[in-house]
C-alpha cells in the first residue's frame, strides 16, 4: 500500500513539472520493465537513457528510439536539446506565452476606465473596444481572466 502512495505522488510530481510520459506503455526497453529504479513514466529519464544507449553503447537510432517509445525525429530533437542544455535541456518547456501579453497595463487601465463609466459592460464588448482602440484582437474570456487577476492583486 505504501509503495502505491509513493508511485502516485511521483506521478503527480512528474505531471506538475511537465515530465510525465504520456505513453509509458510504449517504452519496451528491458531496463524499464524490471526493477524500481527506471520509471517509464519519467519522460526525462526515458529520453536520457535513450540518448545514452545510442551514444555510449552504439545502438542504432531507429531501433533504440522505438524501444523507448519515441520516433527517430524525436530522438534527434532530444539529442539537440541535450547537447544544448544538458539534462535540463530534456525537461519539456511550457508552450505558449508566459502571461497575458496582449493585455498590458495600458490596455487594462483602458478597460477599467470603460468599466467605471459603464459598470455592466460585457467582456465581449470590452474585447471589441480594445480591438478598435489598440488594434489588438483579444478573446472575451482573456479579458475576464485579466480583470480577475487584477482584482486579486488589490488589497
Amino acid at each position: 500500500m505504501r509503495k502505491c502512495t509513493h508511485l502516485d505522488s511521483k506521478a503527480a510530481t512528474l505531471r506538475e513539472q511537465g515530465c510525465l510520459n504520456p505513453s509509458p506503455q510504449d517504452v519496451t526497453d528491458g531496463l524499464f520493465r524490471k526493477g524500481d529504479f527506471f520509471d517509464a513514466r519519467d519522460r526525462v529519464q526515458v529520453k536520457y537513457e535513450m540518448l545514452r544507449r545510442v551514444r555510449i553503447e552504439g545502438e542504432v537510432v531507429s531501433k533504440t528510439a522505438k524501444s523507448f517509445g519515441f520516433s527517430r525525429p524525436s530522438y534527434y530533437q532530444a539529442q539537440a536539446s541535450f547537447d544544448h542544455g544538458g539534462l535540463a535541456g530534456l525537461v519539456p518547456k511550457k508552450k505558449g506565452p508566459r502571461r497575458g501579453h496582449k493585455l498590458s497595463d495600458e490596455v487594462m487601465d483602458y478597460i477599467e476606465e470603460i468599466q467605471k463609466e459603464e459598470k455592466s459592460v460585457r467582456a465581449s464588448a470590452l474585447a471589441q473596444l480594445v480591438e478598435e482602440h489598440f488594434g489588438l484582437r483579444v478573446h472575451p474570456r482573456s479579458v475576464e481572466r485579466a480583470l480577475l487577476r487584477r482584482e486579486k492583486k488589490r488589497p
